[in-house]
């Protein structure tokens, strides 16, 4: 028998109001959405590895303008990006990562090129910066990275903060990250994890994204997961590796395990998403907030995309 194959993403969690873009954007979205899906699911069908799927689709929308990973990035306290992002392979714990670099266009694969050398697994600054660059990726200019749309919610930022209300941003203003989840045919499963932080974060703040344990976590018999929220959060509660422990350990199914997760975050009113895989294929994609970019591909090769309640198809893979 064929076994499954499985391919879930997610854009980040604090989905922008209706309203604050048009239907053409918020169908813009959904479209890179798809190709993302669909850039993961080529490789799946084939025949080739979760981690080189998951690649795939982050780096979609790491190219993107309507995510907050690569070109689109949230701006640092002082009007830069500072980019992370993580990769993990299920099937043999090996993962890497980079933090706080500001030249590589698509982070991600830094972060398997780290992991594909095996040591060391965390590179940061501009050390991570010059390794992408001799290991022949894409480097670029750190203005590359910048929107107006991200530069009109630093200067929101800098604003509440003067007035102290800092703390009322939506999650939307604040965060932002993209993540990918897929089983293979091997039955092998991966996860990697893609951001820019938060608007106006301090110089050198790292969150969860390129923290294993934390914002990605994949482990062959249990799950893969990609996180999106307050990332100083998702490392206090090791969110990726709690979810697979309750997996391991309680036996639970995947539902039950992420329902669990997000209601402990949920309960301490924490802003969160993620998108998870298991063993057998099951997806889920839940969160607690307005919305959350996010799709997956179903058995039978359809791609569905949503961004708030609403799921849509978008044809096949």
């Amino acid at each position: 028998m064929t076994k499954p194959i499985a391919l879930a993403i997610h854009g980040g969690c604090g989905t922008l109001p209706k309203s604050e873009m048009s239907e053409a954007e918020w169908a813009e979205a959904r479209a890179d959405l798809a190709a993302s899906l669909r850039a993961g699911w080529a490789i799946l069908s084939q025949g080739g590895t979760a981690v080189d799927a998951v690649e795939a689709a982050v780096r979609v929308m790491e190219d993107s303008v309507h995510f907050n990973a690569g070109y689109g990035a949230a701006f640092n306290a002082e009007g830069e990006h500072e980019l992370d992002a993580s990769i993990m392979d299920g099937s043999t714990l090996a993962a890497g990562a980079v933090a706080a670099v500001k030249r590589i266009r698509n982070p991600v694969s830094a972060a398997k090129a780290l992991m594909l050398r095996g040591d060391p697994l965390l590179l940061v600054g501009p050390a991570a910066d010059i390794f992408a660059a001799h290991e022949g990726l894409d480097t670029v200019e750190n203005g590359h990275f910048s929107t107006e749309r991200r530069r009109k919610n630093l200067s929101s930022m800098k604003i509440r903060e003067l007035v102290g209300t800092a703390g009322e941003a939506s999650e939307a203003e604040k965060h932002g990250t993209v993540g990918a989840v897929a089983l293979d045919a091997a039955g092998h499963l991966a996860a990697a994890t893609s951001t820019g932080g938060y608007t106006n974060k301090p110089v050198g703040r790292v969150g969860d994204s390129p923290i294993i344990g934390a914002g990605t976590y994949a482990r062959d018999g249990r799950c893969a997961v990609s996180g999106t929220g307050k990332g100083e959060v998702f490392i206090r509660y090791c969110v990726g590796h709690e979810l697979a422990s309750l997996i391991g350990y309680k036996g639970l199914r995947l539902e039950e395990a992420s329902a669990a997760v997000l209601g402990e975050l949920t309960a301490h009113q924490i802003g969160a998403g993620l998108v998870a895989i298991d063993a057998d294929g099951a997806i889920v994609a839940p969160y607690n907030t307005q919305g959350m970019y996010r799709g997956w591909v179903t058995p039978d090769g359809t791609v569905h995309v949503a961004t708030h309640a609403q799921v849509e198809i978008a044809g096949p893979a």
